[in-house]
């Protein structure tokens, strides 16, 4: 097999993954074990993980912990979801497709805007597919991004774009914001800007599509601050996707989530993956059809506007779920209770000998800090005491999130410890 790709060893196989994430030796279990011995060792290592049901957990940065009903894992795992045949066929059941349709709807209505997918892949792939649409629909090559975009977002924004040829520049913030204070040139695809941003800053969206010129305004939001925030499309943005996973998906260890992808009425033949429809049949009941579906397996490849075949049918299921169970009124009741919960965390730490605000703008449910000290040696700090203080970011910056599992004891703790760690 080697020969045949033309290397001469395992090592020159692996010869791009870093050093510093190589084992560099064999596993550390001795041949000819049984199975139970080898289990049972395994079993010992996994235990050695640390989860957010372990410790008091600040860690967001796009990855949430918040509270999932029982609900929803006991309609995911009823077999009719849980085992469908792959959800890109014409010949899908009719539940299926109500369930796709029922998810654009949902999105539709949280995001402002007239039209959504039946999911893509995740969120920093959603902003990658949102720049491919801004590239064909406007033939431009240019990209402008705030410097507040998720850093996982403009990584996978930066790669899959440069085999269209693309550049990208980058948008400064000042004070937590987007700096946009002119019309933006005719050589711009699309703007993009996260809502609320990295540094968790509410933008001044609005502010910004005035300036946007022909260019696509794309944002990336937090759906679940849409209960409290103005939604994209009031605001005039062309493209909101997102990462779903606190609409009812669990950690997991990273994934798999899913990510969403709404766009204004004139975007829809451009958009990605497939849309399903509402119409009747012969007898004139309701029934749903696949409406557009824009792969490469299914149109001429040059004309695809996805290829990424993964289908999180399931997941953006658990979305709906999430969301029906909250319901409108739950859905503002839970932001609420973040901004609450958020503006006494950020009182209580930047009251800390050592602790800065990195921005004084309005937050929602995360927010950035300035410390003394080296953030990630800080971070390490806590964490020994049980309480994951957050995500380090440069040399000292914490990005701390809070969820409604975080109670204002817990907030209380963490003020505590992240004042030893300071000290």
């Amino acid at each position: 097999m080697l020969a045949a790709i033309g290397v001469e060893s395992i090592d020159d196989l692996f010869a791009d993954v870093p050093e510093g994430v190589r084992l560099g030796r064999p596993l550390d279990i001795a041949p000819g074990k049984p199975e139970q011995e080898v289990f049972a060792r395994l079993r010992d290592l996994a235990a050695k993980n640390v989860s957010a049901e372990d410790e008091i957990s600040f860690l967001g940065a796009g990855m949430y912990d918040h509270y999932v009903p029982a609900l929803i894992d006991s309609i995911l795992s009823r077999s009719e979801f849980l085992t469908p045949y792959t959800p890109y066929q014409p010949e899908i059941s009719q539940g299926g497709l109500q369930v796709m349709f029922e998810y654009q709807t949902a999105i539709s209505e949280l995001t402002g805007l007239p039209v959504s997918n039946a999911s893509v892949y995740e969120g920093p792939s959603a902003v990658a597919a949102a720049g491919w649409l801004a590239h064909t629909h406007t033939k431009k090559t240019k990209f402008l991004v705030s410097e507040s975009l998720h850093p996982h977002s403009l990584e996978t924004l930066a790669t899959t774009s440069a085999g269209w040829g693309t550049t990208i520049e980058m948008l400064p913030v000042v004070n937590g914001l987007t700096q946009l204070d002119e019309v933006v040139g005719d050589d711009v695809a699309a703007i993009f800007v996260g809502q609320p941003n990295f540094h968790g800053a509410i933008e001044d969206i609005a502010a910004l599509s005035q300036f946007k010129g022909s260019a696509l305004l794309v944002v990336q939001a937090d759906p679940l601050t849409l209960g409290v925030l103005r939604s994209p499309g009031e605001d005039g943005v062309d493209i909101c996707v997102g990462e779903g996973q606190t609409l009812g998906n669990r950690l997991d260890f990273g994934g798999p989530s899913f990510g969403f992808f709404a766009a204004s009425q004139a975007l829809l033949r451009r958009m990605p993956g497939r849309i399903a429809g509402e119409t009747t049949d012969v007898d004139g009941r309701r029934g749903f059809v696949l409406t557009l579906q824009t792969r490469e397996q299914h149109i001429r490849r040059e004309k695809a506007t996805s290829n990424i075949c993964t289908a999180q049918a399931l997941n953006a299921l658990a979305g709906v779920i999430y969301l029906s169970w909250l319901g409108r009124e739950g859905l503002v009741e839970l932001g609420e209770l973040l901004v609450s919960r958020t503006h006494y965390a950020r009182e209580t730490l930047a009251a800390i000998d050592g602790v800065e605000l990195w921005h004084d703008q309005p937050v929602v449910r995360e927010f950035a800090l300035k410390l003394s000290k080296n953030a990630h040696e800080v971070v390490e700090f806590c964490s020994a005491r049980g309480v994951n203080p957050g995500f380090a970011f440069d040399d000292n910056g914490l990005l701390v999130a809070i969820t409604e599992q975080r109670s204002k004891a817990d907030i209380d703790r963490l003020a505590e410890v992240l004042k030893e760690a300071l000290a």
